[in-house]
């Protein structure tokens, strides 16, 4: 089993490099993989990655590509050469879209000496509600577990390593895809921590119980009085 301390993900989400470094060093010793979204990659460019890898830590590349086969394979072997741990595709792009990524990132990685970084589908974003699902997306299925099933389904059906979900379809994915397929879940705050933009949340505890391979924290540690300590808390959560 991994241990706890391993399995938290912190979300890099900052304005600067310098609040970057700060709190890289501040959370040095307990977090070993941060999250390097839209806003911070956008900023900072690949730059942002070789910090945090120059800190000892890895890198979960939250990107969601998610356009045409070709382009997104073509982003998958720069993401490959990234040297990232984990990176993210849509699983609304298709089937194609992402036996492509799998296949380009696999190559570049044999071909390169390098390590084949987890590819991982999202499903649903965690800011998505069964209404905006059925009344502005017009996906009008059973509902949202049945939806994640499906699209889980289909990242496994592509080879993909996992998916990243909201909390309450975690033992939905479990329970259909068995271990060793990974489940990544963000939408998770410690009691007292607010919503903010997700909708579907869970507390620590709850998603590893569920079956969550690694759960992703921003706000409630990046913005803590003692980043440090807000991470030992959850950890310390994780553990029980």
């Amino acid at each position: 089993m991994i241990p706890a301390r391993e399995r938290l993900i912190v979300a890099l989400d900052v304005d600067s490099e310098k609040e970057a470094e700060r709190l890289l060093d501040a959370l040095k010793g307990a977090i070993q993989i941060f999250k390097i979204g839209s806003q911070p990659f956008t900023a900072f460019g690949p730059k942002i990655v070789d910090l945090v890898h120059k800190k000892g830590c890895k890198v979960f590349l939250d990107l969601k590509y998610h356009d045409t086969p070709d382009t997104v394979a073509r982003a998958a072997r720069e993401a490959t050469r990234l040297g990232v741990f984990m990176f993210n595709v849509h699983s609304l792009g298709g089937m194609e879209m992402m036996k492509k990524c799998l296949e380009a990132s696999s190559e570049t990685a044999e071909k390169e000496g390098l390590q084949r970084p987890k590819i991982l589908a999202v499903t649903l974003l965690t800011s998505i509600t069964p209404e905006i699902l059925q009344n502005e997306i017009g996906i009008k299925g059973k509902g949202v577990e049945d939806d994640v099933r499906r699209l889980a389904a289909l990242a496994a059906e592509a080879h993909l390593d996992g998916v990243v979900s909201s909390p309450q379809e975690i033992r939905v994915i479990r329970e259909a895809r068995g271990k060793g397929f990974l489940i990544v879940t963000p939408g998770v705050r410690p009691a007292g921590s607010q919503m903010d933009d997700q909708k579907r949340i869970s507390a620590p505890k709850e998603a590893i119980k569920a079956g969550a391979d690694y759960i992703v924290v921003g706000r409630p540690i990046i913005m803590a009085k003692d980043p440090a300590k807000a991470a030992e808390e959850i950890i310390k959560e994780m553990e029980g």
